[in-house]
């Protein structure tokens, strides 16, 4: 062995002992005829101490940042103890040592405050992973994969592996395809999940089956995507909504126990997918904090169950007299608490922020409500007292608070109403970082319109079972619409499914639902999804056929790796927590990939590039 201790493992207790470590020179500092050194591995820091009399060929090899070394000598007290580290009570006499490699100059320093920038650290990954903050994300991954191997273990969950080869079934994002050299023009795909796989095991009698495992999407990215991703991929055969809901509740509870130290013992609220939408906006609400969304016109087609809620809004059915809200076709606001105290100069950053392209909005509109019971807005022009009053109350905004309105079309709208909730969290200090709020979203639409094509698409996924109570209402009704302007009145827009998403601190960690097992309601849905009978068995003869011998009830959850591990750690960006990330053009800068391959390849491939 090299070392006979790591450089995290010494204390106190070992002085006296004659010792071997082996690690990366983190830094050198000389001070005359002393050199004290601070070597690093994967488990801490430990000071050695050089003497050019014990240690003259230093002078010969002095020593750089990077090399690595290996060190004998004997462990001492620190007359200058460092607090900050554990092995700050300690260091190493030497009295031999050994340059094992040396090492050019990093390009950037390796240490937590690093001069490097994003671009250069991906380039030299493999030193970027040497830095103590990286190590940390990753401990915690590793963490986070244990505990749920332990507790699905517990639970009785079977890990079975899943082929990467699959057929193409392009459904939502782009498949990523490879070609095969053995079958000329034909190709595999890598799959965006396991979930016909995970299904034909429920119907082989593996009832309940897990896997890590990584999915791939040709999608664009952003800090939260990477092309290829990992899942916590989960089915279980004889259940309910219910059991899932329990189990997985579980799952979280005790990942929040063995990787935070966090006794989770409230109960994880629920809120239907509608609700979500009504109140926040979006349907993964951040619940740590209030400033709901209040709805001051919405269209009539929308939240039909809410209308009755609608009708005693302010601005009243007839109109208020303000030609933007009266054009909109939605007005939403929020109060911010305590912010009635803003300034011209922050109000006017806030517009210019929701005038931001990624936003997409024209304006703001904001009402003062000053903590003498008076109102002040940038509409005075337009509402009385009165009429602002009202606003107030119907927003239940108090004293000191600041009402912002915004208007326009209804999924932009509502979509940057939630945008904006999110960022006033951020900048009040009501988003910490160390609060977990976990929340189960429920009842989601299972098919949306798309209105260019004229059909229903799957909400989820095709194979998502509808709410039992409207299994009958799918199986005996055409899914053709007949009125492009009139879908809404057609059955399968108020199908609800059997699914439901798991949601901490505002981010959907997690999504599932109860699936189809009876090949007519299964063909019945691809048949919505606009698929010919011939396309459907082309596509997915395998598992209509599987369902033929006996298929169970079953239904799963796949949970977001990548994203949990950055929430628990409280990161923006999945990239983060994976030890070989893309960057946003879903390129390796480490490996330069991807790349073009040898004419060779692409001749053995059968594949001839266009010059175009």
């Amino acid at each position: 062995m090299f070392r006979s201790h790591t450089c995290g493992e010494l204390r106190i207790q070992n002085v006296g002992n004659k010792v071997t470590l082996a690690g990366w020179v983190q830094a050198v500092r000389k001070f005359g005829s002393i050199t004290f050194v601070d070597l690093r591995d994967r488990y801490g820091i430990t000071q050695l101490y050089f003497n050019e009399n014990l240690n003259p060929q230093l002078d010969a090899e002095p020593l750089g940042r990077e090399y690595v070394l290996q060190a004998t000598g004997t462990v001492t007290e620190r007359s200058n103890k460092n607090a900050n580290i554990p092995t700050g009570d300690v260091e190493i006499t030497i009295e031999s040592f050994k340059i094992l490699n040396k090492s050019a100059v990093p390009p950037f320093t390796i240490q937590d405050d690093t001069d490097g920038g994003d671009d250069l650290r991906m380039k030299y990954r493999y030193l970027d992973l040497r830095r103590n903050a990286v190590k940390r994300n990753l401990e915690l991954r590793y963490a986070v994969n244990r505990a749920t191997r332990d507790y699905l273990h517990q639970q009785g969950f079977m890990d079975i592996e899943t082929p990467f080869l699959i057929k193409s079934t392009p459904e939502g994002a782009r498949d990523f395809v490879v070609p095969s050299r053995m079958n000329e023009g034909q190709f595999y795909a890598l799959p965006q999940s396991p979930q016909t796989f995970k299904q034909l095991l429920m119907v082989s009698g593996y009832d309940r089956y897990y896997q890590i495992v990584k999915c791939f999407r040709d999608e664009d990215l952003r800090a939260d995507r990477q092309p290829e991703f990992t899942q916590i991929d989960c089915e279980m055969a004889f259940v309910e909504q219910e059991d899932i809901l329990n189990m997985f509740e579980g799952l979280m509870k005790f990942i929040f126990k063995a990787v935070k130290n966090i006794d989770y013992t409230e109960s994880v609220e629920r809120m239907t997918w509608e609700d979500a939408m009504w109140n926040y906006g979006i349907d993964k609400p951040d619940i740590r904090f209030g400033m709901k969304v209040a709805n001051l016109k919405v269209p009539a087609s929308v939240f039909l169950d809410k209308q009755t809620q609608l009708s005693s809004s302010p601005l009243g059915a007839g109109g208020s007299g303000f030609p933007v809200f009266d054009n909109a076709e939605t007005v939403v606001a929020i109060a911010v608490p305590g912010a009635s105290e803003y300034t011209r100069k922050q109000i006017d950053e806030l517009t210019d922020w929701v005038k931001r392209p990624q936003i997409g909005m024209q304006g703001l509109v904001n009402i003062k409500c000053n903590a003498d019971g008076t109102f002040k807005s940038s509409v005075d022009k337009f509402f009385n007292a009165d009429q602002l009053k009202a606003i107030a109350q119907y927003t239940n905004a108090q004293p000191g608070d600041l009402i912002l309105i915004l208007a326009g079309a209804e999924e932009r709208t509502r979509k940057a109403i939630s945008e904006l909730r999110l960022e006033l969290g951020e900048r009040l200090g009501m988003r910490k970082k160390d609060e977990f709020k976990l929340l189960w979203v429920l009842d989601f639409p299972l098919f949306e319109y798309a209105e260019e094509e004229n059909r229903w698409v799957a909400r989820h996924h095709p194979f998502t079972s509808p709410k039992p109570s409207q299994i009958e209402v799918m199986i005996n009704n055409n899914p053709v619409i007949e009125n492009a302007a009139e879908y809404l009145k057609h059955p399968y827009a108020n199908i609800k499914a059997n699914a439901y998403d798991m949601v901490l601190n505002g981010n959907e960690i997690g999504g599932g639902s109860i699936r189809i097992y009876q090949r007519e309601l299964q063909e019945k849905m691809f048949a919505a999804l606009g698929m010919s009978d011939e396309e459907a068995n082309h596509k997915f003869g395998f598992l209509l056929g599987a369902f033929e011998y006996g298929a169970p009830p079953h239904g799963g959850i796949a949970f977001g790796f990548d994203r949990t591990c950055a929430i628990l750690g409280g990161s923006e960006s999945i990239r983060d927590f994976i030890a070989f990330p893309k960057n946003n053009s879903g390129r390796d800068v480490m490996l330069d990939a991807p790349s073009a391959i040898d004419e060779k390849q692409l001749d053995e491939l059968h594949i001839k590039l266009d010059s175009k």
